[in-house]
C-alpha cells in the first residue's frame, strides 16, 4: 500500500470522515505539507507518547494527575461522574463546574457485555472512603445505559452519607416544544417548577 493510500486509510477510519474526506483532507495537508502536514506528524507523534490517562479521575492529559484533579482551586468536596472524557471536557467548556470530575469510561450494557466491573465504579467508591467528598453530581447522559448506569452508581454510593444528584433534564434554552422529542417533554413536566 502506498504511503497515500495508507494515510487516507487511517484518515477514513476517524468518526466522521469518510473515504472522499479523507482524500480532500490528504490533498489539503499535502499542498500545506510545511505548515500543516509536518506540525500535525509532530503533535500526533507527541499526543501518542506524551498523553496519559489520570490515575484519579481517568482524564486525559500530559501529566498524572490530570491538570484538573492537580487544581488547587477545585472544590474538592464535588465530584462529577461523567460517562466519557469527551463529557467532561464538554461541561469543563461550560466553566460552570468547580469540583472535581470521575471518568467512568463507558455505561452498562448487557448488549455489548460491559458489566459493573469493566467501569470505573470501584474506584469512584474508594474516592469516596477516602473522604472529603459531600456530593456526586451523576452527570451521565439520557439514554437508557446511561440513567441505568446511573441508577446502579446511586444505588452502590447510596450508603456513604454522600447527597447524591443528577443533571436536570428537559427543555433547551432556545428548544420550541414542536421540535423535542416526547422524552425531552416528558421529562421537562416531570421536572417543572414554580414560576418565579
Amino acid at each position: 500500500m502506498s504511503p497515500l493510500d495508507q494515510l487516507m486509510n487511517i484518515l477514513g477510519k476517524l468518526p466522521g470522515l469518510g473515504p472522499r474526506s479523507a482524500r480532500r483532507m490528504v490533498l489539503h495537508l499535502l499542498k500545506r505539507r510545511e505548515a500543516l502536514m509536518l506540525p500535525l506528524a509532530e503533535a500526533l507523534f507527541n499526543a501518542a507518547n506524551k498523553v496519559q490517562g489520570c490515575s484519579v479521575c481517568g482524564n486525559l492529559g500530559g501529566s498524572d494527575p490530570c491538570e484538573v484533579c492537580a487544581d488547587p482551586g477545585r472544590d474538592r468536596s464535588l465530584i462529577c461522574v461523567v460517562e466519557d472524557v469527551a463529557d467532561l471536557w464538554a461541561l469543563e467548556r461550560s466553566h460552570a463546574f468547580r469540583g472535581l470530575y470521575h471518568v467512568l469510561g463507558g455505561t452498562l450494557s448487557a448488549l455489548e457485555g460491559i458489566r459493573p466491573a469493566d467501569l470505573r465504579i470501584d474506584h469512584l467508591i474508594e474516592r469516596i472512603r477516602e473522604g472529603g467528598v459531600k456530593e456526586v453530581i451523576l452527570a451521565l447522559n439520557a439514554t437508557v445505559e446511561g440513567q441505568t448506569t446511573a441508577h446502579y452508581v446511586a444505588e452502590k454510593i447510596a450508603s456513604s452519607g454522600v447527597k447524591i444528584s443528577k443533571l436536570a433534564h428537559g427543555l433547551p434554552v432556545g428548544g420550541e416544544l414542536d421540535y423535542l422529542d416526547d422524552g425531552t417533554l416528558t421529562a421537562a413536566l416531570q421536572a417543572r417548577r414554580q414560576a418565579s
